[in-house]
């Protein structure tokens, strides 16, 4: 079950540090475990160096325009799954706002750099960002941050593995976000203990938590953050083998995620749909989502996606009986891996592709 992490999109004003002095302490608390990992590794050193490069001495206005274009340009690659792309912008914007002595911009740029790593599989670069995120956000005291970030610790968490720590995160932030009503990281921290409960193979009670998780992101008119539960929520429906309140769901999210063009939540929900329908028979509905999802990922130019769909193609194919097609879409997915220079997933494709030849 993948997990898409939320960006902050409001800001609340600074909170009065004697009002909500059991934050602080749960806050305090939390680096008693942040990260029962490892210093902050070699790999995630590219940050540093990044922000440390010699800058052209016109900073200022045109420096802070540019950074600020370069993390919204960052949101619309990551938006559409081009996360490679959100890397490279996220760094460039890092640079110009470390010029600046902007640490709020620089506390947002490292969350959204934390959510593309993850989405490579780059754990130790998304670490990194996480660190220092969570380092900015205690430095201003900004509570609304720190939500955030704590957030993307427990999904890095549960990751891991580390179930139980990451629910424990979770339950102290959503505590914290109750105490400075912050209605959004409420949401959000109630969609990620559904994710933990899920793990845990307990989905009845994971599929009230994203229920109640809906009606704090319908507050707010966080369309991306519902597309993102619904499909959460779909997940537990499917796992639970609830195929009509699955395909409701992820239709559901589907709809939201096309109507506010959140791509990364479409093609999620979609390849959610395809994996409900041909579970109860239905192959034609799932060819017709698969080929609207190749063609979204040729709208997006976005070759992983258009490697995944092929992917999707084959095993379908494969199901139904029909080698010859079938290898023909591995086929092509291995000539996507093989240009993205994805060994890994070229491995996997092959064995795949022999298997399925073996059994032939």
């Amino acid at each position: 079950m993948k997990q898409r992490l939320l960006f902050p999109t409001q800001k609340v004003g600074l909170v009065c540090v004697g009002a909500i002095s059991r934050p602080q302490v749960l806050l305090h608390s939390f680096l008693v475990f942040t990260f029962l990992l490892n210093p902050i590794a070699a790999g995630a050193v590219d940050i540093t160096q990044q922000l440390h490069r010699p800058l052209n001495s016109n900073v200022g206005r045109q420096s802070r325009d540019e950074a600020d274009s370069f993390l919204s340009i960052g949101k619309q690659q990551y938006a559409s799954g081009n996360v490679d792309k959100t890397i490279a912008s996220c760094l460039r914007a890092l640079e110009l706002y470390h010029s600046i002595g902007d640490l709020k911009a620089q506390g947002l740029t490292y969350n959204l750099l934390a959510k593309a790593y993850f989405q490579l599989g780059s754990l130790k670069e998304a670490e990194d960002s996480l660190r220092r995120g969570l380092a900015i956000a205690r430095d201003t005291k900004d509570f609304q941050a720190q939500i955030f970030v704590l957030n993307n610790i427990a999904t890095f968490l549960l990751q891991q593995g580390e179930f139980a720590t990451a629910g424990k995160t979770l339950e102290d932030t959503l505590s914290i976000a109750h105490n400075v009503k912050n209605i959004e990281g409420e949401g959000l921290s109630l969609s990620n203990l559904g994710l933990v409960t899920a793990r845990l193979g307990d989905y009845n009670k994971a599929i009230k938590l994203y229920e109640n998780a809906l009606i704090f992101r319908r507050q707010t008119g966080d369309a991306i953050g519902e597309a993102n539960t619904l499909n959460n929520l779909g997940d537990a429906y499917l796992a639970s083998g609830n195929y009509q309140d699955t395909i409701a769901t992820y239709g559901a999210a589907m709809r939201t995620a096309k109507t506010n063009r959140d791509r990364t939540n479409e093609l999620r929900a979609i390849d959610g749909l395809v994996t409900a329908h041909t579970a109860v028979g239905r192959y034609e509905r799932a060819f017709d989502l698969l080929e609207q999802r190749l063609k979204l990922a040729k709208e997006l130019q976005n070759l992983r996606e258009e490697l995944k769909s092929f992917e999707s193609y084959a095993q379908l194919y494969k199901q139904q009986g029909n080698y010859l097609t079938a290898r023909n879409f591995y086929e092509r997915a291995i000539i996507l891996a093989r240009t993205l220079e994805d060994s890994k997933q070229e491995v996997q494709l092959l064995d795949q592709l022999t298997k399925m030849l073996q059994r032939k």
